[in-house]
C-alpha cells in the first residue's frame, strides 16, 4: 500500500515540475470542470484505498486435554495346554 501511495506522490511531483504555470481564467467552465474532476478523482482514490478487507479472525488452538490412564490393562499370555500353545487375554489391574 505504501508503494502505491509513494508512486502516486512521485508521479504528481514529477509532472507538476514539468508543467508550465498558466494564468487562471474562467472561460467555458474550465475551472469548474477541474474542481469537479479533482473531487471525483479524490473520491475514487480514497474509496479504493479505504476499502481494505477485514483481517482474518484470530485462531486460538484448543487447550490440550489430559486423560488419566486407566488402572487396568489387557495382557496376552502364551501357555501350553497339553495339546499345543494357546494364547489367552486377561485383565491386569495395578
Amino acid at each position: 500500500m505504501r508503494k502505491i501511495v509513494s508512486a502516486i506522490v512521485a508521479i504528481t511531483i514529477a509532472t507538476g515540475a514539468l508543467l508550465l504555470p498558466v494564468s487562471a481564467r474562467s472561460e467555458n467552465g474550465q475551472i469548474a470542470a477541474g474542481v469537479v474532476g479533482g473531487l471525483i478523482g479524490g473520491a475514487l482514490l480514497g474509496g479504493a484505498l479505504a476499502s481494505r478487507p477485514a483481517p482474518p479472525p484470530v485462531y486460538y488452538a484448543p487447550e490440550p486435554v489430559y486423560i488419566e490412564e486407566p488402572a487396568c490393562r489387557i495382557v496376552r499370555e502364551r501357555y501350553w495346554d497339553g495339546y499345543g500353545w494357546v494364547y489367552r487375554r486377561f485383565q491386569v489391574c495395578n
